[in-house]
């Protein structure tokens, strides 16, 4: 069976993260949630996979290549334009758009196909979702989910008759505006007729322009509400706390990598820390090659990326700290992400510390540490301040 993947989004809304990661490639402690989705598909028989590309679509095609290391074949679709010396731009066509340029290149899409979002994990029984989708006899069919009303914003806001079919589709309306709490998943099951109702060479989404256009054409076009886990990381609020919940085991489908060396606390190789002269609570994930100092505090759920170095009287409290990073001494995070040269607190405000002049307190573990005035130590609130 065929399936598509869609990759070719900025990821506007997890910056800082998506600066220098594609959306598909961030880590769910360690691990690219792309690859969830790929063995999710293997798991129900696809075999075939389609992966539209843009925004640094090198990152992508340079890590999953031709699927074979993941049990599947995978083929990828760029759009944009490359250069005069060879510098890729990415300009995509929008998630229907995308899959027309595939379909108009040759016609992969010969029978029932899926089409999933890159950008959340899932545990969804595809098998049973497409078996609906056939007996309803639909063009399309949404896998949707029901969440609090304040919530609905953030998401494509489904109205269904009493057989499932749709009435309604709203794209990322207001609460005031919302006509149900039952929201799109990202999660599309097509034939492969749905292509004559998108242009080609067009930029065209699926939610923005492709949905309101089978409601008003009558199409026959269902929704189907699934019981099944699914965490979307497309913000980064949404993004620490999927962390969290992998930590404290509220999201099954992840398992925490590495090895338990005191409970609730999981390690990388060869990682310094001296137990007795640390306070760590879990749970807590450290990845391999990390320094933790003396005196330094780590409470979870909290995860510390690997060849970090986390420096004396330093505290780290439920927050999420990617590779490389440096927190200098007596250094206070608390409700934060670390990337780069970025700390976002869990709203998703970012600080850029760098143009703060407050490099000593995060930094880069590959880069000569200069000498910090113990005068100046401060928490990381002083960032905010000096912003």
């Amino acid at each position: 069976m065929k399936a598509m993947i869609l990759a070719a989004g900025k990821g506007t809304r997890v910056r800082p993260i998506t600066h220098t990661i594609p959306k598909p490639l961030i880590p769910i402690l360690q691990k690219p949630v792309m690859e969830f989705l790929l063995e999710l598909l293997r798991q129900h028989g696809f075999s075939q996979v389609m992966v539209n590309v843009s925004h640094l679509a090198n990152e992508i095609e340079n890590y999953f290549r031709d699927g074979q290391r993941f049990g599947v074949d995978i083929a990828y679709s760029f759009e944009g334009s490359i250069k005069a010396d060879g510098e890729l731009v990415g300009q995509a066509l929008g998630s229907a758009g995308g899959m027309r340029k595939i379909q108009d290149f040759y016609p992969f899409f010969d029978d029932t196909f899926v089409v999933l979002c890159g950008d959340a994990l899932i545990d969804l029984d595809l098998t049973a979702a497409i078996q609906w989708h056939k007996q309803k006899g639909a063009i399309a069919t949404i896998v949707t989910k029901t969440v609090p009303k304040e919530q609905v914003p953030s998401y494509g806001v489904v109205v269904t008759n009493g057989d499932g079919q749709v009435q309604a589709f709203q794209e990322k309306p207001t609460v005031e505006e919302a006509l149900s709490t039952m929201i799109n998943t990202g999660i599309y099951i097509f034939e492969p007729e749905i292509m004559d109702y998108i242009p080609p060479k067009t930029i065209f989404d699926i939610g923005g322009d492709l949905f309101p256009l089978l409601v008003e054409k009558g199409a026959p076009f269902y929704a189907v509400a699934m019981d099944f886990e699914w965490v979307d990381i497309g913000k980064v609020p949404d993004y620490w706390h999927a962390i969290r919940g992998v930590l404290t085991g509220d999201i099954k489908n992840v398992a925490v990598p590495g090895k338990e060396v005191k409970p609730g606390i999981y390690t990388g190789l060869n990682v310094v820390v001296n137990w007795d002269k640390v306070n760590i609570q879990g749970p807590v994930y450290i990845g391999g090659m990390t320094r933790i100092e003396d005196g330094a505090t780590i409470i979870g759920p909290t995860m510390i990326g690997p060849s970090c170095h986390i420096c004396a009287g330093a505290t780290v409290d439920n927050s999420v700290i990617f590779e490389y990073s440096r927190l200098g001494e007596g250094v206070r995070l608390i409700d934060k992400l670390v990337f780069g040269r970025y700390c976002v607190d869990k709203n998703g405000a970012a600080i850029d510390v760098k143009a703060a002049a407050l490099d000593w307190l995060i930094t880069d573990t590959r880069q000569p540490q200069p000498v910090p005035d113990h005068n100046e130590r401060k928490d990381i609130q002083a960032i905010r301040s000096a912003k």
